[in-house]
């Protein structure tokens, strides 16, 4: 079972609401919209996307490297290394 199990309609709904903010940014360029009012729009999409990967990551620590710390051994390791490289990745994005 995946960390986030328990909230997967929740995730699915926010991603489905992200997809339909990037279709309406692919309307905006094709009716040549201002280009401040689309970077608006791509800055709400990206702060979506933060948040839900953000609210992921947290089920990932709360459950899949929780569960790995309490056992111990080599896969408690790999589980804080894997947690520590994605929160590195949404630092840096």
């Amino acid at each position: 079972m995946v960390g986030y199990s328990g909230s997967k309609q929740d995730h699915a709904v926010r991603l489905r609401r992200v997809e339909g903010q990037v279709r309406g940014l692919q309307r905006m360029v094709e009716d040549d919209k201002y280009c401040i009012d689309i970077l608006t729009q791509v800055s709400a999409a990206t702060s979506a996307l933060r948040s839900f990967a953000l609210s992921l990551l947290e089920e990932h620590l709360a459950h899949c490297v929780a569960e790995a710390t309490l056992k111990g051994g080599p896969e408690a390791d790999v589980k804080v290394r894997e947690a520590s490289d994605a929160i590195a990745r949404l630092v840096r994005s």
